[in-house]
């Protein structure tokens, strides 16, 4: 399945589903122990997860929650990084990394863009009049459109304008790896914020069933949210210095003066922002439901008081009963549901535990 998987000659998906015809077929194990592994706890997990990135991502509600907190920061470089890096670390945290950093770069891209052609703009028009005002155009500008103008243009070859432009390209460095470092970092701080982690637990389940479920949402959380903010910090602090050099006043903006650049990405933002217009009523919904589903996670079974987990379902009981009880819905015609989802990925997870446990029967570990 390795190279399978690394040649793709075949679906991933279509991969993944060989332990359910080889492994009764070659007498490794039966069917039924085999398919159980493919809808576990931990697979629907990660069902839940992936329906929650989909309905924030389909709705923008991580563009608007990423240009909020930009605008809240600021948009000094060092600042900006920071906002950048706390929005993608955040949505990394519910959001698989590959997604969260697919959703932010053209936000970053859009910002840097302008930074760029804003400043160029002022150059330009201080070496054509001596001033420094220029109007900002918010529309974006295509590479040919730049490269004509910059071949037409006449800028002096002098060291202050190669040093400034040397500046802008290690920034613009920064800033796009900020965001990768940001979603690997805030993978790690929930159960869900990435596949391996939950691949963990999985494997905790099989390896120890009467572990009373020590590795939960709550547990995990704890245990890693803390690490997460200190690597955060620490990347921030490494790429500002990498990129960005010691000056902290020039790049904090302490007793500073906004230039024209930083105008330019602050107005991008609040142009951007405006699109989005007021929060809608699905964009409600969605915020909703991801509250919820956040609070239920954490309260099910928190570890230092009992949960609603064991509360609703304790052990030993028939406590599902009072459910199956329930009088029919007469007159309620069935409603059919269809949900999207990228399913190969599911489906990639789901052999890891046919493989744990095949491993086990056939005593290959």
């Amino acid at each position: 399945m390795a190279v399978y998987w690394c040649t793709e000659v075949i679906p991933l998906a279509v991969t993944s589903l060989m332990p359910v015809v080889f492994f009764p077929l070659l007498g490794v194990q039966s069917s039924k122990s085999v398919c159980l592994q493919y809808l576990n706890d931990t697979n629907m997990l990660f069902v839940g997860g992936l329906i929650v990135a989909i309905s924030v991502e389909q709705w923008n509600l991580h563009k608007r929650i990423a240009l909020r907190v930009l605008l809240i920061l600021g948009v000094k470089p060092a600042l900006l990084m920071l906002g950048f890096m706390i929005v993608t670390a955040f949505l990394s945290m519910w959001i698989s990394n590959t997604a969260t950093t697919a959703m932010m770069v053209p936000i970053v891209q859009a910002v840097l863009d302008q930074m760029d052609s804003t400043e160029y703009d002022v150059t330009m028009m201080e070496q054509a009049t001596g001033q420094t005002n220029t109007v900002i155009e918010l529309e974006e500008k295509s590479t040919a459109e730049s490269t004509a103008v910059h071949g037409n243009g006449q800028v002096p070859d002098d060291p202050k304008v190669s040093e400034e432009k040397n500046m802008r390209k290690r920034i613009c460095k920064g800033m796009t790896l900020c965001v990768c470092y940001a979603a690997s970092i805030g993978g790690t701080a929930t159960l869900t914020g990435t596949g391996p982690n939950m691949v963990l637990k999985g494997q905790m389940n099989q390896l120890y069933p009467n572990n009373n479920d020590i590795v939960n949402f709550a547990s995990w959380f704890g245990f890693a949210f803390p690490n997460m903010i200190l690597m955060l910090v620490l990347a921030w602090l490494w790429l500002q210095c990498s990129f960005m050099g010691l000056n902290f006043k020039k790049s904090w903006g302490c007793g500073t003066e906004r230039t024209a650049k930083e105008k330019a990405a602050y107005d991008v933002l609040k142009a951007e922002m405006k699109k989005l217009g007021p929060i809608s009523y699905a964009e409600f919904n969605v915020l909703f439901m991801f509250v919820l589903l956040v609070l239920l996670w954490f309260s099910r079974h928190p570890g230092f008081v009992k949960g609603w987990a064991t509360r609703l379902f304790p052990e030993g009981e028939n406590s599902l009963k009072q459910l199956t009880d329930l009088p029919g819905w007469a007159g309620l015609s069935t409603v059919h549901a269809h949900v999207c989802y990228p399913h190969f990925s599911v489906m990639c997870i789901c052999p890891m535990g046919s493989h744990a446990t095949g491993d086990k029967v056939s005593s290959l570990s």
